[in-house]
C-alpha cells in the first residue's frame, strides 16, 4: 500500500503523528508524507516534528502565506507533480485546511483515491474558509472518514454514498492519550511562566473572522482585559493575530495586561491546556483537546462544528459581536464545572487503526 499523507498546518502535524505510527505497524505499507509549508516558521511547524518524533517530511514544498486563491493553486500545482512522481494508492488529507482542498483537488484529478480524515464536520456557516475547504473535500473524497456520530448524519443528509463514510473516532483523542504523560514528564512550561495549576486561563485566536474584523478583535481583546482582572490570562500569539493587533493598535494593551506569549509546541499546549482553569479559543481543535484534558471551555465563535461539546456542557458558545461579551464571557470563567462526561464523544483512541482498516476495507484499495 502506497500512501501520500498532506500536511501543512499544525493540528494536521499532530493528526499525522498519530496516524503515521500506525502506518508504520503494517507490513508493507510505505508512506511519503509532503508538508505544503502553510505553517512554516519555528514555533508553527518544525518544532512539531521533533516534538512529536515525526520523521523530517520527505518532501516539503515551502509554499509559505498568501491569499486563499494564491497559496491553494500554488499547492495544487505542487502537489501534482509529487502525485504524477509518485503514483500512491491513496491520498490522505485532514481536516480543513487550504492544504486539504488542494491535496484532494489534486488527486482527483489524477484518478487517485482521497481518504479524508475529520470528514463530515459542519459548521454550516459558508462565510468560513474551512467551510468551504472541508464541503468540497467531503465530496471529491472516496473514503469519509468521521470522528462522531453528528459528523456521519451531517454526510448522510448530503446524500453522500453510504459505503464511503466509516465512523473511525477521532485521531485527537489518539494523540491527546498518547502524549499527554510525555507532556506531563517533559514539558517545562508551567515553570518557565511562574504559573499554578487551575489558577490561570489560556486563550488562542486565529481565525480570520476574529483577528480581520476590527470591531470583533477589540470586543474580544476587551473581554480577555476583563478576565485578567480575576485570572492570569495565557495568551500564545499566533503571527495573523499578533499582525491584527498591531494593525488596529491593539498589542500594547494585550501586552500590558496579558501574559503574551510566542506560539508554543505540542507538549506544552497540552500542559498548559490540562492544567488551565478554563480555557478561551475559536479553534477547532482546542475546543476537543480542552475536553480531553478535562478542562471547560469557552468558543468565542457563532457556531462550532463540535457540538457534542455543547450539548454535554464542556463548551459554550459566545460571540464577539455580543455587545455584552465582556460580562458574559467574565461569568462563563466563574460558572462551575460541567459534570462528567462518561460517553466516549470521540472514541476510545484507537481510531488511527480504524482509519487504517477502513484503508484495507474500500473497494477502491482492493481494486489498486
Amino acid at each position: 500500500m502506497r500512501i501520500v499523507t498532506i500536511v501543512g498546518a499544525r493540528p494536521q502535524f499532530v493528526k499525522a503523528a498519530v496516524l503515521s505510527r500506525e502506518i508504520l505497524r503494517r507490513k508493507g505499507w510505505h508512506e511519503i508524507l509532503v508538508h505544503t509549508g502553510q505553517h512554516y516558521d519555528e514555533n508553527m511547524s518544525s518544532v512539531f516534528f521533533a516534538e512529536l518524533q515525526i520523521p523530517t517530511p520527505k518532501i516539503s514544498l515551502g509554499i509559505g502565506s498568501g491569499s486563499h486563491g494564491q497559496q491553494t493553486g500554488r499547492m495544487l500545482e505542487a502537489i501534482e507533480r509529487v502525485l504524477l512522481e509518485h503514483r500512491p494508492d491513496w491520498v490522505i488529507v485532514f481536516g480543513d485546511t487550504n492544504s486539504t482542498l488542494a491535496g484532494a483537488l489534486a488527486a482527483t484529478k489524477l484518478q487517485i483515491s482521497v481518504a479524508h480524515v475529520e470528514a463530515g464536520l459542519r459548521s454550516f456557516n459558508r462565510q468560513m474558509p474551512e467551510e468551504i475547504n472541508r464541503v468540497l473535500t467531503d465530496h471529491l473524497s472516496n473514503l469519509l472518514l468521521a470522528p462522531t456520530a453528528a459528523a456521519v448524519a451531517n454526510l448522510r443528509r448530503e446524500g453522500v454514498d453510504e459505503d464511503k463514510i466509516h465512523l473511525v473516532g477521532d485521531v485527537m483523542c489518539d494523540a491527546i492519550l498518547h502524549y499527554r504523560r510525555t507532556a506531563m514528564e517533559q514539558s517545562t512550561v508551567l515553570d518557565r511562566f511562574q504559573l499554578t495549576p487551575q489558577q490561570f486561563v489560556l486563550a488562542t485566536i486565529h481565525r480570520a473572522e476574529n483577528t480581520d474584523d476590527p470591531r470583533r478583535i477589540q470586543t474580544i481583546l476587551d473581554g480577555l482585559l476583563e478576565v485578567a482582572r480575576q485570572f492570569p490570562v495565557v495568551f500564545p500569539v499566533h503571527p495573523r493575530t499578533r499582525s491584527a493587533l498591531e494593525r488596529f493598535g491593539l498589542w500594547q494593551a494585550a501586552c500590558k495586561s496579558l501574559r503574551v506569549i510566542e506560539p508554543v509546541g505540542y507538549l506544552d499546549m497540552v500542559m498548559l491546556e490540562a492544567n488551565a482553569h478554563r480555557i478561551v479559543t475559536d479553534s477547532g481543535g482546542v475546543q476537543k483537546e480542552a475536553f480531553l484534558c478535562g478542562t471547560p471551555c469557552i468558543t468565542l465563535r457563532d457556531e462550532t462544528e463540535w457540538v457534542e461539546l455543547v450539548a454535554a456542557g464542556w463548551n459554550q458558545l459566545l460571540s464577539p459581536d455580543d455587545p455584552e461579551l465582556q460580562s458574559l464571557l467574565t461569568a462563563a470563567i466563574e460558572r462551575p464545572e460541567p459534570a462528567e462526561c462518561t460517553a466516549p464523544l470521540y472514541g476510545t483512541g484507537d481510531a488511527s487503526t480504524h482509519i487504517c482498516n477502513s484503508l484495507v476495507q474500500c473497494p477502491e484499495a482492493k481494486a489498486a
